[in-house]
């Protein structure tokens, strides 16, 4: 049964003049339960949901009174990845289950609807990482060892397949045309996935051994990739074939995660100083944004109009950056 927890909430407004216009709320959950991604409802102050992996749940935050509520997803769970499907449910990458997942939001505090759909028995531990939506309403996700994969809500097929270059297909994403795209982490690049066939084709970053983690895409169909290795953010434009790279401020710089917001400024987080970034395409300028945790550790990046949202992992806090 979910439970309400205790939570904190600190406001904090970014002193520096380029960041004038951001604020900053953190909501506290009690440690230990290792929260990993975050998705933000697209409603106003609607509720932003998180994959817990510590305590094999999701989590629900009511971002006006701050609480948290947390729902079992099942024996062993562990979930990775989080987003919200076109069905209305809240649908889970679960590692600890191998195994995707949907909870009905819909249907009480106290009741939450879990259903769970196995991977096949043939594919082997996955890994699983994250997963989008097609513009058919299917859903493709990916597994670290290697795999990818699309599971049909309405008729409960799914379908696993081997990643062309082996383990570390990583991140995901749809663009506003229907292509999903995947990166790998391992493998160092970006594909495509034809939907009809389930096939992927490599598509080679001009960067050797780059590390893409994961890939977020622009209102006008370029795919945003994170570079781990590189400390690079690239954008792939699919028309044109174009690469274009930017190197961000500091030193050694590790990106993790991508996210584009509709106004087609690009966030990242950096983990070598654990600062998020947001990157204006038209000036090519980056802005800072400092954690207050010395270790945040903000692995994906969610938002909705005039949000950004974080699930600082290292720290257990969902942070959200409002701005005008």
């Amino acid at each position: 049964m979910p439970r309400p927890l205790a939570f904190l909430v600190v406001l904090i407004l970014l002193p520096w003049s380029a960041a004038a216009q951001v604020t900053v709320q953190e909501y506290q959950v009690p440690r230990g339960h290792r929260v990993h991604d975050v998705w933000a409802d697209r409603a106003p102050d609607g509720p932003v949901w998180i994959s817990v992996q510590g305590g094999g749940e999701l989590g629900i935050l009511d971002p006006k009174s701050g609480k948290f509520n947390f729902v079992p997803l099942g024996p062993g769970s562990a979930p990775h990845g989080v987003i919200a499907g076109p069905d209305g449910g809240v649908w889970l990458t679960d590692g600890g289950q191998n195994a995707i997942v949907r909870v009905d939001p819909r249907s009480g505090p106290n009741s939450k609807q879990v259903k769970v759909w196995k991977l096949p028995d043939d594919s082997g531990y996955a890994n699983l990482n994250t997963a989008t939506f097609d513009l058919k309403g299917v859903l493709w996700f990916t597994g670290q060892s290697g795999i990818y994969g699309r599971l049909d809500p309405k008729s409960g097929d799914m379908k696993v397949f081997k990643s062309p270059r082996g383990r570390g297909t990583y991140g995901i994403q749809t663009t506003p045309d229907g292509a999903v795209y995947y990166a790998s982490l391992a493998g160092s690049h970006i594909a495509r996935i034809d939907s009809a066939t389930g096939a992927a084709t490599v598509i080679e970053p001009p960067t050797r051994n780059q590390g893409a983690r994961r890939v977020w895409t622009d209102s006008k169909g370029a795919v945003w990739v994170s570079e781990w290795n590189s400390g690079n953010l690239s954008r792939y434009e699919p028309k044109s074939g174009k690469w274009s790279l930017w190197k961000p401020p500091g030193e050694s710089a590790q990106l993790y995660a991508v996210y584009v917001d509709e106004t087609d400024k690009v966030w990242a987080s950096e983990w070598a100083s654990q600062t998020m970034l947001r990157f204006d395409p038209a000036t090519e300028k980056f802005e800072s944004f400092k954690s207050s945790s010395a270790y945040a550790n903000v692995r994906q990046i969610h938002g909705r109009k005039g949000e950004v949202w974080t699930p600082e992992s290292g720290a257990d806090k969902i942070v959200v950056y409002r701005y005008k």
